[in-house]
């Protein structure tokens, strides 16, 4: 690999190679964009999360086939009344207005105007001033049709009512999430673009430094974007939230590999007055590093294909082909655009030939001085840190009420926090209950079922829905006394689960029972995700290790750096959850946070080490362990402590998001970068070197 690379990187420093390189990058660029669709094209709101499998899904499906009107797109209508109590009559002619509108999309409208009055009574709280009225939605309709749809049913029945008017549900939180991202992808866009200009020209000063991996990112965005299109084109889902993470995995890596190459070939100016030369040598020793730190964020990504949550197997071909072509663009495009502008890269701090490389009393000098003299006191002091910082584990919170991550001036989340306060905490979601029989179902057993699931634990009602034609399913809405995103009613309903053969049993009925609904979902959801948790954690932690095994040749080494990255990232959720308590109010996050966290913190943090480890070898050619140690902090230090700030404060933009899991994600990878820039990279791995390497006799 060596070998075939270093035959890539000569060429690509040759006065031919570099323009070569540079137009083979721009024509494919042209290419692309002109003859291939972008990847905004094909996006989607959101993938479906959870596998075939799930009982949740198998309880919808056989819920879809026993009742037909089943498979539809609920939405929730909510009016609040301005003045007093909603006018019932006014609202039942606004609903008559809506059905004979013959509003594209729209499948079903409750016959209000013709209920009885104990039937109207179910659709109002109790002081009357706000309604509930459930809508249902062809299934397929586009995300744009069903927005017109919408805002249509909201203008007949505000004009018609008075009444503020709120589209909640599957139906308004699908539309509302699609304009979210749209508007955010943007911000987060400029944002990024905007943060890494400002520090790469506050950090080196040089105004070219900044605006050449810019511009490299640019071009790999385009390329990227395009190839994704044709990925989506072809069939793959590009779920919005990947894309936004996407872009900021993207802009992330390849500044953080600019800034490995350019820094090595600032050295490298100072040893060679060609500027070819000095970046074929630069590429000879820094080639290897950053072609192995991006193949260890490639496949940590393409592990994710072994998840089974929809989410996270999303992400494997999208970031993989983000990583793959960074990958080849870092020891590439990359090079070739630097020997390009050569010494005017770094105006006005030209280095000049024959210069001194590190002056002796830089930060990074003193500090590798202080790890080689006082080692023990340097792995101590970070250890406690870390370890205190990891601690905070214990007092993680989940939340699965996903409502609670949008903004909170989303129409979708007013509506259904209205509902949350005007109605009770269970008619939130109910739960669908569905038992199927190969006998036909008689109303005793039926009445035999809802008794003894009334009396399972926590469940506030249960009432009876429909019976199927055949009369081989019934159908009912369950009810619980908590919220159904609450934990309580979780368990409760998956104890249930776990028990439906007793209680069918005890109902003296030969049948199947199944859950469907929110609070299912979420049970399948917690499940499925703990265990692509444990899955994901394993498989990379043992891919990465044998990379760096192959890398290092060494099975010392790559225990320091796994032991000190995963001991980063507990620190970094613990302290993350922390600090985003103390100055966010947020003292719960989402159960994607520590997987999400885990794959972008051990992959992008690993890539540290590697630049490190890589550089310790080579001095190790030449100088005792020592010396080594303390001759790869002082010159990998500034160009290491100056990525990590950057790569930090990119992630750190995801923090512009409007959706809470995004924003606790961001704030808590920054937080490990931070801790893997400074405290495992800066002081504990080189400690433990010292401490555990020998010189060789």
């Amino acid at each position: 690999m060596k070998k075939i690379l270093g035959r890539i990187t000569d060429f690509v420093t040759t006065r031919k190679g570099m323009w070569l390189t540079i137009g083979l990058w721009v024509a494919l660029t042209v290419l692309l964009t002109v003859f291939a669709p972008g990847a905004s094209e094909h996006k989607v709101s959101s993938v479906a999360s959870l596998p075939e499998d799930a009982k949740s899904v198998i309880a919808q499906k056989n819920m879809d086939e026993h009742f037909k009107d089943a498979e539809s797109l609920p939405g929730i209508l909510v009016l609040q009344s301005k003045d007093g109590e909603i006018d019932i009559k006014a609202l039942g002619v606004s609903l008559d207005k809506v059905s004979a509108a013959n509003i594209q999309g729209v499948k079903e409208v409750i016959p209000f105007s013709s209920l009885p009055p104990q039937a109207l009574a179910g659709f109002f709280s109790e002081d009357k001033e706000t309604a509930v009225i459930p809508l249902s939605f062809v299934n397929s309709l586009e995300t744009a049709d069903l927005e017109v749809a919408l805002d249509e049913i909201k203008k007949i029945v505000s004009d018609e009512t008075g009444s503020a008017v709120y589209m909640t549900g599957p139906a308004g939180i699908a539309v509302d999430t699609t304009n979210l991202f749209e508007r955010a992808d943007i911000v987060l866009l400029l944002s990024t673009v905007g943060i890494i200009l400002i520090l790469l020209i506050v950090i080196y000063r040089s105004p070219l430094l900044a605006l050449i991996p810019l511009l490299a990112a640019g071009i790999i965005y385009q390329v990227v974007n395009q190839l994704l299109g044709i990925m989506g084109a072809s069939g793959l889902e590009l779920a919005s939230q990947s894309l936004s993470i996407m872009s900021i995995l993207l802009f992330a890596a390849t500044i953080d590999y600019s800034l490995f190459v350019f820094s090595r070939y600032r050295e490298e100016l100072k040893h060679y007055e060609s500027k070819f030369d000095a970046m074929k040598w630069a590429m000879r020793e820094t080639g290897i590093p950053v072609f192995f730190a991006g193949g260890t964020v490639l496949a940590a990504m393409l592990v994710l294909f072994f998840a089974t949550f929809g989410d996270y197997k999303n992400f494997a071909p999208i970031f993989g082909t983000t990583m793959f072509v960074i990958m080849f663009a870092s020891v590439t495009f990359i090079p070739a655009l630097f020997t390009l502008f050569g010494r005017k890269s770094f105006w006005p701090r030209i280095p000049k030939f024959g210069e001194k490389e590190v002056k002796s009393n830089s930060l990074w000098s003193k500090i590798g001085s202080f790890v080689v003299r006082k080692p023990i006191v340097s792995a101590l002091s970070i250890l406690v840190i870390l370890v205190v910082s990891a601690l905070n584990m214990f007092n993680m919170k989940y939340e699965f009420d996903t409502m609670k991550s949008f903004p909170s001036d989303m129409p979708s989340r007013v509506g259904y926090e209205i509902i949350e306060e005007k109605f009770k905490k269970g008619d939130l979601a109910p739960t669908t209950v569905l038992f199927e029989s190969k006998n036909e179902i008689t109303e005793e057993t039926q009445a035999s079922l809802l008794e003894q699931l009334s009396k399972q634990d926590l469940v506030s009602s249960v009432r009876p829905t429909g019976v199927s034609e055949d009369s081989l399913a019934v159908q009912y809405q369950l009810t619980f006394e908590e919220s159904p995103y609450s934990i309580e009613s979780m368990n409760a309903l998956e104890q249930m689960m776990e028990d439906a053969d007793k209680i069918v049993k005890e109902s003296d009925a030969e049948g199947e029972l199944y859950f469907a609904g929110e609070t299912a979902v979420q049970v399948d959801d917690r499940s499925v995700n703990d265990r692509d948790l444990l899955v994901i954690v394993l498989l990379e932690t043992i891919l990465i290790f044998i990379l760096l095994i192959v890398l290092t040749k060494s099975i010392k080494m790559p225990i320091y750096m796994m032991g000190t990255i995963l001991l980063s990232f507990l620190a970094a959720l613990g302290l993350g959850m922390f600090l985003s308590n103390l100055f966010f109010d947020i003292d719960t996050m989402s159960n994607r946070v520590p997987l999400y966290s885990f794959v972008f913190l051990v992959a992008l943090g690993i890539d540290y080490n590697i630049i490190l480890i890589s550089r310790f070898m080579e001095e190790r050619e030449k100088h005792s362990v020592k010396e080594a140690v303390e001759i790869a902090v002082s010159h990998t230090g500034g160009v290491i402590s100056s990525a990590g700030i950057l790569l930090a404060a990119t992630f750190a933009v995801l923090m512009t998001q409007p959706i809470q899991l995004l924003f606790v994600f961001g704030f808590i990878v920054a937080v490990g970068i931070i801790l893997d820039t400074f405290l495992i990279r800066g002081i504990l791995l080189p400690s433990l070197i010292v401490l555990f390497e020998k010189d060789k006799k």
